[in-house]
C-alpha cells in the first residue's frame, strides 16, 4: 500500500456512510436504479484503487462524488440512449393526446423514511427530465442546482473551464423545464405525500379493490396520462385509459384477472400503491404492479406503473394472505 494511503478499516468508515446519498445521486443521472447501484459499486472500486489520488485532510465527500461521477459519465457515453415519444400500437386506442415520452429504463427508487431528499429533485417527472439532457448537461444541472456545488467546484470535479459550466447550464434549463410540469412551488419542499394525496390515493385504491368503474373514472383527470416502463403500452386520456384496465377488471369479461388488494406506500416522493392480485379459486394475492401517481387538483392526473420485481427493493412483501372481509 503506497505510504500515507487510506487503508481498507478507514476507507470503508469514509465510503460506506455515503453509499445511500451516492446511489440517488447516480440514479439522478442514470435514471435506472439498478445502474446507479452496480456504478456505485464500481465507483468504489475505482476509488479504492486509486485511494493514493486522495490527499488526507481534503475532502473526501467530494473526492468520491468526482469518481461516481465519472463512472456515471463513462457509462452515459457508452451506452447512448434518448428517450423519445412512445409509438402507437396497431389496434389499440391510446386516446386522443399527444404520446408521452418513453424512458424505457426508468425505476423507482428506494427512499428510508427519514429521506431528506428533494422532493422536486427526486420526483420520476424531474428524473424522467434529466434523461432528455445530454450527460454533460446532465451533470451539470445534478452538480449545480440538485446538490449546490458551485460553478467551480463543478468544473474542477468535471474537468471543465468554469465558462464552460456556466453554458452548458444555461443550455440545459429549458430543457428540463420544458419537460417538467408547471406546477412547482409545493416540489421545493422535502416531504411525504401530502393529506390531499393520500386522501386521493385511498379512493383510487378503493375504487380498484372494489371493481367500481365509476368511482375510478371520477378520480382520474380526464387527460390522465398512463405508462408502463419498460413495456410499450400507453394511454392519454381517461376513456381511452379505462377502456383498457377495465377489461381486466370488469369480472363479466372474458379477460378478468381476478381480484385486487393494494398497499399503500411512497415511491420517489410521491404518493404509490403496491398492488396485488388473487386470481379466481386462489386465496393468496400476489405482487402484480406498482402505480406511482401524480395528483393535481384533488385528482390523478398521471400513473405510471412499474413491474413487480421492484416490490423486494421497496421494502414490499411478494404476497398477502387473504383478506378477512372476502
Amino acid at each position: 500500500m503506497p505510504e500515507g494511503a487510506l487503508d481498507a478499516a478507514e476507507f470503508s468508515e469514509l465510503a460506506e456512510p455515503l453509499r445511500h446519498e451516492l446511489c440517488v445521486h447516480c440514479y439522478r443521472l442514470l435514471g435506472s436504479y439498478d445502474e446507479a447501484e452496480d456504478l456505485v459499486q464500481e465507483a468504489l472500486l475505482r476509488a479504492w484503487k486509486s485511494r493514493e489520488k486522495f490527499e488526507r485532510g481534503t475532502n473526501f465527500r467530494a473526492w468520491l462524488y468526482k469518481v461516481a461521477t465519472n463512472v456515471c459519465m463513462d457509462f452515459l457515453r457508452a451506452h447512448e440512449r434518448t428517450p423519445a415519444p412512445y409509438p402507437e400500437i396497431p389496434g389499440m386506442d391510446h386516446g386522443t393526446g399527444e404520446a408521452p415520452h418513453k424512458v424505457a429504463w426508468l425505476q423507482p427508487a428506494p427512499l428510508p423514511e427519514d429521506s431528506v431528499e428533494a422532493r422536486e429533485t427526486i420526483e420520476l417527472a424531474f428524473v424522467a427530465g434529466l434523461q432528455h439532457l445530454p450527460p454533460t448537461q446532465r451533470a451539470v444541472t445534478v452538480l449545480r442546482d440538485v446538490m449546490g456545488w458551485s460553478a467551480a467546484d463543478t468544473a474542477q470535479l468535471l474537468g471543465m473551464s468554469t465558462a464552460s459550466v456556466n453554458s452548458a447550464l444555461q443550455r440545459a434549463r429549458p430543457t428540463l423545464r420544458a419537460r417538467l410540469p408547471e406546477r412547482r412551488d409545493e416540489w421545493r419542499q422535502a416531504r411525504r405525500p401530502s393529506g390531499e394525496e393520500r386522501r386521493i390515493l385511498d379512493r383510487y385504491i378503493a375504487a380498484v379493490q372494489t371493481l367500481d368503474a365509476t368511482e375510478i373514472a371520477n378520480v382520474l383527470r380526464d387527460d390522465v396520462v398512463l405508462t408502463m416502463p419498460p413495456n410499450p403500452f400507453w394511454f392519454h386520456g381517461r376513456d381511452a385509459m379505462l377502456a383498457f384496465v377495465m377489461q381486466s377488471l370488469d369480472p363479466n369479461s372474458p379477460t378478468f384477472l381476478g381480484h385486487w388488494r393494494s398497499v399503500r406506500t411512497a415511491v420517489n416522493s410521491m404518493p404509490a400503491c403496491a398492488n396485488y392480485l388473487r386470481l379466481p379459486g386462489t386465496t393468496i394475492y400476489r405482487a402484480q404492479v406498482l402505480d406511482v401517481l401524480v395528483i393535481e387538483g384533488g385528482q390523478v392526473a398521471e400513473i405510471t406503473s412499474f413491474e413487480p420485481h421492484h416490490f423486494a427493493r421497496l421494502g414490499l412483501p411478494l404476497v398477502l394472505t387473504r383478506f378477512t372481509d372476502e
